[in-house]
């Protein structure tokens, strides 16, 4: 049966061994705001909400993700501390206009003051194209896992598939940091605009009434048998 809560609580300071285990029960957080809930309404009705994980170890990435990655081959990725530059500021600006519904104010929805720091270590994909930057992504570092907060890109170079490259690069990013886990956010059970998180090999999802994940590739092979 599907558990139902809608929880959250401040802290301002996590350890990253804290972060991991807050990430593996469900846990995530804008800014100094801890939350995690089971459902959510919106204009197509009540969704399920599962947080998602990958485990490192299995993950290949598919053959058009291995296309995402090579038609970006000219892109220059670099990893630094997390900051609400000018820079990232414009980004979003011309990167919500993509969305219809549950657009956010501003960037500073998702982050406290000090995003590199507070409430826990927070770096930024930073993608160039030349000299322009093109997307920006930002990544929670824990102990021995990650988890992605927001990424934004360009509009302008929408064909490059730059939310699914940045996601790849954190991946990578968090492979080569010895990490067993990357948390790429919520999902839903239902078909949603979040489903491209889906795609991804070695996903696991988490039950809210037992607090064990399961494989993705395990739950769909249940749901279709369960299925008229």
């Amino acid at each position: 049966m599907q558990s139902v809560f809608d929880q959250a609580f401040e802290c301002h300071t996590a350890p990253p061994a804290v972060m991991d285990q807050l990430w593996a029960a469900g846990w995530r957080h804008f800014g100094t705001t801890f939350f995690r809930y089971s459902l959510q309404v919106d204009e197509s009705g009540m969704r399920q909400i599962t947080p998602l994980r990958l485990d490192l170890a299995r993950f290949t990435p598919s053959k058009s993700q291995r296309r995402v990655l090579r038609k970006n081959a000219d892109l220059r990725c670099e990893f630094v501390p997390a900051e609400l530059s000018e820079e990232a500021r414009s980004m979003f600006e011309r990167h919500k206009v993509r969305f219809l519904d549950n657009v956010p104010d501003d960037l500073e929805t998702f982050f406290s003051p000090e995003p590199a720091t507070v409430p826990c270590e927070c770096v930024e994909c930073r993608v160039w194209a030349g000299e322009t930057l093109v997307a920006l992504s930002f990544l929670d570092l824990g102990a021995r896992a990650t988890s992605a907060v927001y990424g934004v890109f360009d509009p302008g170079h929408s064909r490059r598939s730059l939310g699914i490259y940045t996601m790849l690069k954190e991946i990578e990013f968090s492979r080569q940091r010895g990490c067993l886990f990357y948390y790429p956010g919520y999902a839903t059970r239902e078909p949603s605009a979040y489903d491209y998180k889906k795609q991804f090999r070695g996903l696991e999802i988490l039950h809210w009434s037992s607090g064990q994940w399961q494989s993705l590739d395990h739950e769909l092979q249940c749901e279709q048998a369960e299925s008229p």
